[in-house]
């Protein structure tokens, strides 16, 4: 949390220097681009240099660990396979419900010009191509040459095949390729640690440019960015109730007196990790055996970004909205598909790195500049809350599901009772 303050503040700092510049001495804003704004390009490149290798990396070892946990019992199974349904219905109400408030919502023109021209990228859509054209495309000819070109779709097919394919391979075997790709996954972490590292700089660099660029426009613009994207965070941790209390059927009133305790560790550390022991608790006042929910919560915590789908979808159609990109519904499917596969691929990740990891391959599966998530993590800090309130309600109820599904004392096949 301290990191992201401080790359917060960076930001703010960068911001308001550009427009006292600006607001002073225009030619004087306008020279000092060229100087300051490739310091923080330098850092973006960066940053987008580890996306390809940590992609194919979490992504293996995500898979696999999820098949691992599917083939541990019933209980685990049950509650992957609940995982994969509420993150397909979080990013199923992100693409209804997102596009309602921007209509409702809309920036005005001025903050849009600003921060469209602030942050870059093309505001023409990419031409969609033909079925044929698509369906041939996911395959691709060269695994290597896709990643090389950072065709990120048909390269995620490619490792989501050869994953399964490793889970069908013997035990020895599975384990040496789960390790390599573990391996490479944790050297890129450090890699993107010492990236981020440099990350006050960059975006302070970047905050300049934007301010020299946009002007005052474009707080405006990034505050609309963080209040709409805030939204859709609310909306998901609403659906993660009505879930509760619907699907699971835990009156509401009762599961929100047992999480009280959960909400205040989320909403100070914005960690699942740090709120296992509180839910674990709530999950006992739920009637949760808890023999099963220390089973599933820990599990819940690893593999489970309920918020994920939905607030990483958020960032792309809020950012095609933004640069005029229209998507077609089948673009939208895309990226959905891209987006529950990026879920399961930030097993464990700092929000500042899952941002970069999770939200690139979707905004590039879907044409949308990847550009803007470098300064876009910077206001990360605020829609981050929701995130994580919203991953312990569905924890919490997850696992009461689960749990309530499978009987431990079921005798095995084969045996009388």
């Amino acid at each position: 949390m301290k990191s992201a303050w401080i790359i917060l503040s960076a930001l703010v700092v960068g911001m308001l220097l550009g427009i006292a510049v600006e607001m002073v001495s225009p030619a004087t804003g306008t020279a000092t681009l060229p100087f300051i704004e490739p310091i923080g390009l330098l850092w973006l490149n960066a940053l987008k240099m580890t996306i390809v290798p940590l992609i194919v990396a979490l992504l293996i070892t995500g898979i696999t660990a999820t098949a691992d946990a599917a083939r541990a019992g019933k209980l685990a199974g049950r509650a992957v396979a609940i995982f994969i349904v509420a993150n397909l219905l979080a990013g199923l109400m992100t693409l209804l419900v997102l596009p309602l408030l921007l209509r409702a919502f809309p920036m005005s023109i001025g903050a849009a010009e600003g921060l469209r021209h602030g942050l870059g990228g093309s505001t023409e859509a990419a031409t969609s191509p033909h079925f044929a054209d698509f369906l041939l495309s996911l395959i691709p000819t060269n695994p290597i040459a896709a990643a090389a070109e950072g065709a990120i779709l048909p390269l995620i097919v490619f490792t989501t095949i050869f994953a399964f394919a490793i889970t069908r391979i013997g035990t020895a075997e599975r384990a040496t390729l789960s390790g390599f790709f573990k391996a490479l996954g944790d050297a890129m972490l450090v890699v993107i640690g010492w990236v981020l590292a440099l990350a006050p700089i960059g975006v302070f660099a970047l905050g300049y440019a934007l301010a020299v660029k946009a002007g005052v426009a474009a707080f405006g613009g990034l505050l609309h960015y963080v209040l709409m994207l805030s939204a859709i965070g609310v909306c998901t941790i609403i659906l993660g109730l009505l879930l509760a209390t619907f699907v699971v059927r835990i009156p509401l009133r009762r599961f929100v007196r047992a999480m009280v305790p959960t909400f205040a560790v989320a909403l100070s550390t914005q960690s699942s990790l740090a709120s296992l022991p509180a839910m674990l608790r709530a999950a006992a006042d739920l009637d949760v055996d808890p023999k099963k929910a220390d089973i599933v919560l820990p599990l819940a915590v690893a593999l489970f970004r309920f918020t994920s789908p939905a607030m990483n979808l958020a960032v792309v159609v809020y950012l095609a909205w933004l640069f005029g990109i229209q998507l077609t519904p089948w673009e939208m499917a895309i990226g959905l598909a891209v987006a529950l596969a990026a879920a399961l691929s930030s097993v464990s990740l700092p929000g500042s790195i899952s941002f970069v990891t999770s939200i690139a391959p979707i905004a590039i599966s879907m044409g949308v500049p990847v550009a803007p998530l470098g300064l876009l993590v910077a206001v990360e800090t605020f829609p981050d809350i929701f995130r994580t309130l919203g991953n312990v309600v569905a924890d919490v109820a997850a696992t009461r599901y689960a749990a309530n599904g499978t009987d431990d004392n079921a005798p095995p096949a084969g045996e009388t009772p």
